[in-house]
């Protein structure tokens, strides 16, 4: 799959993974370009298991019942979105099986957005995370960007800069339901 510089498109069936760190705009972009049911956010099922968006104590919890929702929406043929860092490809694993399992492409948004934007967003935000966990997470994406095709995934959008990542638009690609094996074929697209 490709896409122009400002354009994205996504399968109506497929897995789209926004990887990024905290601040990077993640949230606000899945809220703008998908259907609200459509996403899966960490941070809303932290806050519904451990009554605490911020509440880390039930990151194994969270993951397990992210999984759960994943994979019955996979299964049924519905677009779904995993609002989450997923900075860790061990995680992203984990998601891209579920993805091959209900053969479902799996596309990549990535927010690569320099570290001193991240932090000036984290701090304006009513619940921050620590500076030296968005340092980490900022040099967890700019480590993998580069090999994210490698992992399975079918695209990648690369968006550099908070100007490329307000310019870009999601076109959903409505289609027939892939049955049968999913060929995957990878492309990097950077957006400028």
């Amino acid at each position: 799959m490709t896409a122009t510089a400002e354009r994205i498109e996504v399968p109506a069936t497929a897995l789209v993974l926004m990887i990024g760190a905290a601040g990077s705009g993640k949230s606000t972009f899945a809220a703008r370009h998908f259907p609200a049911e459509a996403v899966v956010s960490s941070d809303q099922l932290r806050a519904l298991i451990g009554g605490d968006e911020s509440n880390q104590s039930v990151t194994d919890a969270v993951f397990q019942r992210l999984h759960d929702v994943l994979d019955h929406r996979l299964g049924a043929g519905l677009l779904t979105v995993v609002d989450a860092t997923n900075t860790d490809w061990m995680r992203r694993a984990e998601v891209i099986r579920s993805s091959r399992r209900h053969q479902r492409p799996a596309i990549a948004i990535v927010f690569d957005l320099p570290l001193e934007v991240c932090l000036a967003r984290n701090t304006s935000r009513s619940r921050t995370v620590r500076a030296g966990v968005v340092k980490r997470q900022v040099a967890e994406v700019r480590r993998d960007r580069d090999r994210l095709d490698l992992e399975g995934f079918t695209a990648v959008h690369l968006l550099g800069s908070a100007r490329q990542v307000e310019r870009a638009n999601v076109e959903i690609k409505k289609g027939p339901v892939a049955r049968g094996p999913l060929l995957v074929a990878a492309s990097v697209v950077q957006s400028r």
